[in-house]
């Protein structure tokens, strides 16, 4: 079914990037959704299979498959409105859909794969599918953006390959050349403990691009901001949670490795280096797609920490990106009427956002409380549970900080979006505005919905996967 998906996935983006009929693109789109839930039906109802030799679905992927799948939906529609509104080129809405569509499938091959090698190559591809995206708007500021994210992942990925190249080398002496996870989870304890430290190095450093963590958060700032709102919603989600499979997937051998504790040091740092960026960022920044943006750096940075803590953080982990993606695809996908009625990005220029949308508004209400961890949020219990990981591991200090450094980006956070919600415009002309359908908002009620009912009362079924995902790590 692997193969199926692929062959079908990136022949459906090659024929959406020829076609210029209208019928035939709603038709290549929605033959796309199809096989994109198909496949995510296939694959949960055959967990654990392997194809194609290189990819397997194992309760991570499915996790995160189920996930992508869910926003895809949203994302196809909202960029449906966006286009329609904005009367694009033909030309550029067939790359837009074709590039959307080749970075989806992109991502899930990056997702089933079990192979360090065969997940790097499919990350690459997600970089030349969003830079496409990013770039839509072939304007300057989208042009800066495209080149910023393409050079600035072209490093990471070049560092993923070294990382992976000095991994090889660790190989030999545990007495195999398999880059299988699996089978580095076997020989874990007799990979050559230097060459695997150097590979560690590398290989973080490198899929930090995608998660948005430090040190190389800054790909995926402009790209948000520079991105159509529907694509900055798979950016800040779906592809972020590429980077944290990449990590995750090798964090389980290094933590059966004899360099579990050094390695956690360094993720220790890179979290909260980037909880700490986001903060001073998330104070002074007025655009209101990059303040989303800054703010899923701080949550990459509080996922790691429950990594880092182990015991229940490893389970709060997983919950929290997956909460994550939703909470904040839902904000991009609101960003994108803002847009349409205020006709700009800054803060300066918007206010009073109940009296033109809402609908809107009450998403952004609720996006604010989500997205900073208020109930009744899930993500308010998966903090909670890394916090208290924390707390038992005996990072009181690192605890302490955090919350600190949360509170200031709880006020920065609120501070802007109570400016939109109730302060009045200035100079603002009320006479064009565009009347925004409340029809557009329910998608985002549904994925806010999820957040809570995933957080509060998760069905049996999705806690067992999480737990089957983090059963190689030491409790």
């Amino acid at each position: 079914m692997t193969g199926i998906y692929l062959a079908g996935g990136f022949g459906l983006s090659a024929l959406l990037f020829f076609n210029r009929n209208k019928i035939i693109r709603y038709l290549l789109i929605t033959a796309f959704l199809l096989l994109q839930i198909g496949f995510t039906i296939y694959e949960y109802l055959n967990i654990g299979t392997t194809e194609l030799t290189y990819f397997s679905a194992d309760s991570l992927a499915i996790l995160l498959l189920v996930t992508l799948t869910i926003i895809s939906i949203p994302a196809f529609y909202h960029s449906y409105v966006y286009l329609t509104s904005k009367q694009d080129n033909p030309r550029h809405t067939a790359i837009y859909y074709a590039s959307m569509v080749a970075l989806l499938t992109a991502i899930s091959a990056a997702y089933l794969s079990n192979n360090i090698a065969v997940t790097w190559i499919f990350v690459e591809l997600t970089t030349l599918a969003a830079s496409a995206l990013i770039y839509h708007r072939r304007n300057n500021r989208s042009l800066e953006g495209t080149w910023k994210y393409v050079f600035v992942c072209a490093i990471s990925i070049t560092l993923v390959f070294i990382g992976i190249l000095f991994l090889s080398f660790s190989l030999p002496e545990a007495g195999t050349d398999d880059l299988s996870f699996n089978n580095l989870l076997k020989k874990a304890s007799r990979l050559n403990v230097f060459w695997l430290r150097l590979a560690f190095i590398f290989i973080f450093t490198g899929f930090t691009a995608k998660l948005g963590l430090v040190p190389m958060y800054t790909a995926g700032i402009d790209a948000k901001d520079k991105a159509p709102s529907p694509a900055g919603a798979l950016l800040s989600s779906v592809l972020m949670n590429v980077g944290f499979v990449g990590i995750f997937r090798f964090y389980i051998v290094i933590a059966n490795s004899p360099i579990h504790s050094w390695a956690n040091h360094v993720i220790l740092i890179a979290a909260m280096l980037s909880i700490f960026v986001a903060t001073v960022y998330m104070t002074r920044v007025k655009n209101i797609k990059r303040m989303f943006a800054y703010s899923s750096i701080e949550h990459a940075g509080i996922i790691m920490l429950g990594l880092v803590a182990g015991g229940v953080g490893y389970y709060a982990a997983i919950l929290h990106i997956i909460l994550h993606a939703f909470v904040k695809s839902s904000l991009f996908f609101q960003q994108g009427q803002i847009y349409r009625i205020y006709q700009s990005k800054s803060i300066y220029d918007v206010g009073n956002y109940f009296k033109y949308n809402l609908t809107g508004a009450i998403v952004m209400l609720m996006g604010f409380f989500f997205a900073t961890a208020m109930p009744p949020s899930g993500l308010f219990i998966s903090e909670f549970m890394i916090f208290r990981s924390l707390f038992e591991a005996n990072y009181l200090w690192i605890l302490i900080v955090v919350m600190l450094l949360l509170t200031v980006i709880i006020w920065a956070f609120g501070k802007n979006i109570f400016k939109l919600l109730f302060t009045p415009a200035v100079d603002f002309k009320e006479d064009n505005i565009e009347k925004i359908s409340p029809a557009e908002s329910i998608s985002q009620f549904i994925l806010l919905g999820l957040v809570v009912y995933l957080g509060l009362n998760p069905p049996q079924e999705f806690i067992t996967l999480i737990q089957e995902a983090i059963k190689n790590l030491p409790q």
